[in-house]
């Protein structure tokens, strides 16, 4: 579960970084007094769960209230679209903050390094850019050090990492803290992601965290109850925010053909075999074990809800799931929605003989492996485009 940023910057603020003064408002009229009551110059900053928001417009500069508020009814409900989120978010809220004066901007990053089994720390001179961009121009200038579980972060793993990216020696002792307080928040929330990015040291001197990014564990929410309260609210996208509701695991892949299994194996299989025959995914949809037909037709519901869904394929190995149950759900969506789209229904195992037969004399199409299901809904999707 992606936090928007002025939550990430609050459970900051909470173990005692050093966050600038700001609040949230989803009003023109609020923005204004926010503005007032911090009496200098404001950054506006759109609320949205996207990479790129400010080339797109979504941080823009404020000298007075006035301009504030005029900023700020332009932006809202605004779509914000950017190369890293073509699809775009619409702006439904903004973060008022002081304006500080950068000189020098920094990236500290927290997450979990999969190959070690371990969290690892990186830290970088080359702030303000997507992480990704600075290991792909500059890759000598991220340092990463793994921390160990049983004893945590150190203050000489701290001044490793700082050193060995080539950070002046005067910045060592002020930044050590503001990497501890990063990995405090870090463990204390579940996370599996946390950045600042940038740490911003001002021209005065000071260290602030100008932005922040983090990243939940969506196992541990039933631990973290104040942070589960941010669920419906933190959803990147509209459709899996509903999905979420429903209880139904999906998510959203920007492709066009639209795809359900029961596993989670047997749906990343699907997807990479669709891939593989020339289509593109629109979404992983995983009905989980002994779906029954009301799931299925949900399934196929919060697929469709997604207007590039130009084909759908069900991928369909029945052990506990039964493939008449399958079958029944599918027969159920077609009966209650205008369906108007190639559907590729490959099933096997329990029950598949009584549900393809149950499919018998429709419009469905059906398959005997994944990969043939896979090559006939990449074809047709295909030739309904020409």
């Amino acid at each position: 579960m992606k936090l928007h940023e002025y939550q990430a910057k609050q459970i900051l603020h909470d173990v005692g970084l050093p966050v600038p003064q700001g609040e949230v408002t989803s009003s023109p009229e609020g923005v204004r007094a926010i503005a007032e009551r911090l009496g200098r110059r404001v950054v506006i900053k759109a609320q949205v769960l996207m990479g790129g928001r400010g080339k797109a417009g979504g941080i823009q500069l404020a000298n007075t209230p006035d301009e504030a508020e005029q900023i700020v009814r332009n932006l809202l409900g605004k779509r914000l679209i950017s190369p890293q989120n073509p699809q775009g978010m619409v702006v439904e809220k903004v973060l008022v903050e002081e304006a500080i004066d950068i000189a020098k901007e920094f990236y500290i990053g927290i997450t979990v390094d999969r190959t070690s089994q371990r969290n690892a720390l990186m830290v970088s001179q080359y702030g303000g850019m997507d992480i990704e961009e600075v290991a792909a121009t500059h890759p000598d200038a991220i340092a990463t050090v793994d921390i160990d579980p049983c004893i945590g972060l150190t203050d000489y793993k701290a001044r490793e990492v700082l050193y060995a990216a080539g950070f002046d020696s005067a910045l060592i002792r002020p930044l050590a803290p503001i990497l501890h307080g990063l990995y405090r928040a870090y463990l204390a929330c579940d996370a599996n992601l946390a950045e600042i990015n940038p740490c911003a040291l001002t021209t005065d001197g000071q260290l602030m965290v100008a932005d922040a990014k983090m990243t939940i564990d969506d196992n541990a929410l039933f631990r973290q109850k104040r942070l589960a309260a941010y669920r419906e609210e933190s959803a990147e996208d509209p459709i899996e925010a509903e999905a979420q509701q429903r209880g139904v695991a999906y998510v959203r892949l920007g492709g066009n053909i639209g795809i359900i299994g029961n596993g989670a194996g047997l749906v990343m299989c699907t997807v990479d075999e669709v891939a593989r025959a020339g289509g593109k995914p629109a979404n992983f949809l995983d009905i989980g074990g002994g779906a029954k037909a009301e799931q299925v037709r949900q399934a196929v519901e919060i697929v469709l809800m997604d207007p590039n869904v130009k084909g759908l394929l069900f991928n369909i190995f029945g052990g506990i799931t039964r493939g008449d149950e399958v079958a029944q759900g599918i027969l159920d969506a077609l009966q209650t929605m205008d369906i108007r789209i190639p559907i590729v229904v490959r099933l096997a195992g329990t029950h598949a003989e009584e549900g393809l037969a149950l499919l018998r004399g429709t419009p469905l199409i059906p398959a005997e492996t994944m990969q043939e299901a896979a090559r006939r809904i990449v074809s047709l999707v295909q030739a309904s485009a020409t």
